[in-house]
């Protein structure tokens, strides 16, 4: 398995402690040398062209958008940056978007529905820009613009988790028909040493947090929140991109042809239905005869 062999590659030893399988896929997802949502754009689409700013305030340097072609459809890509070399990774601070670069996702996003063309985001970032900038051009606002306006899209949409998707920042581009995970991607509320600072005071407790948050993309597509995970090449993605470029493409157009089979309504619908039961364990005849219980009834 990947974390097997990564644990050990960490360690540089087979008798060395066990990483817990969650932080040995937290430590593929953040690989320096992993593939980021550009390579995957650049890979499996062709004649991208790139739309710039939002119209209101700037170009967020940190999210990249445009239209493109996939197999022969026009088609709307919207994906993060963070960077290679450290100059590219401060200016587009990590990978985490400014409000702008919400708000240019929803130009994009906009315009796909407007041109009926379907929208592929990709995401590979820590969370949303926590910057005292941002929060005063509106990042709550930014985000929850884009949950609301990404539930009602009247066109296909399809989200893939390449690495890191983190809080709300990364759930901005992930209210789609289909949400896809690589198999060493993370999906969670909250970074693993933010809740360990939380929980414990103490961000050394990293791995425990980790494993306590089920972020995996197993645990997550356990829980309902993703509808399909990628298995990647032994090692991880970046072991073998084109391999894993390949498979991408093949179940992008798997999902992409099992979208266009349904209407626009029948296409909202299930996507409300989808995200309103995310989450949901029991019933409610549950619910009250574990109330009734509680209080002796």
């Amino acid at each position: 398995m990947a974390e097997k062999e990564a644990s050990s590659a960490m360690h540089g030893s087979t008798n060395a402690p066990q990483v817990p399988e969650a932080w040995a896929r937290t430590e593929l997802a953040r690989h320096p040398q992993r593939p980021y949502p550009m390579d995957y754009i650049q890979a499996i689409f062709t004649d991208f062209s790139e739309i710039h700013g939002d119209r209101a305030f700037g170009d967020d340097q940190a999210m990249s958008v445009g239209m493109a072609w996939f197999h022969g459809e026009p088609v709307t890509v919207i994906g993060n940056l963070k960077g290679r070399t450290l100059k590219e990774r401060v200016a587009r601070k990590f990978g985490s978007p400014d409000p702008e670069g919400y708000r240019k996702a929803l130009r994009a996003m906009k315009l796909a529905e407007k041109f009926s063309r379907p929208v592929f985001t990709f995401i590979d970032l820590a969370g949303a820009f926590p910057g005292i900038g941002a929060e005063e051009r509106g990042q709550g606002e930014a985000i929850a613009r884009n949950l609301f306006e990404m539930s009602r899209l009247r066109v296909p949409t399809i989200a893939t988790i390449t690495g890191e998707g983190g809080s709300g920042g990364a759930l901005a581009l992930a209210v789609a028909d289909r949400v896809l995970m690589l198999e060493n991607s993370i999906y969670s509320v909250i970074s693993p040493e933010g809740c360990a600072s939380i929980m414990w005071k103490d961000a050394n407790k990293k791995q425990q947090a980790a494993a306590a948050l089920k972020y995996t993309a197993a645990d997550v597509q356990a829980l309902g929140c993703v509808d399909d995970v990628l298995p990647e090449p032994d090692g991880g993605s970046h072991a073998d991109p084109a391999a894993t470029f390949a498979a991408l493409d093949e179940r992008l157009r798997y999902h992409l042809a099992s979208l266009r089979t349904l209407s626009i309504d029948q296409l909202l619908d299930d996507r409300y239905r989808k995200f309103r039961n995310i989450a949901q364990f029991y019933t409610s005849d549950t619910a009250e005869s574990n109330a009734a219980a509680s209080i002796g009834v």
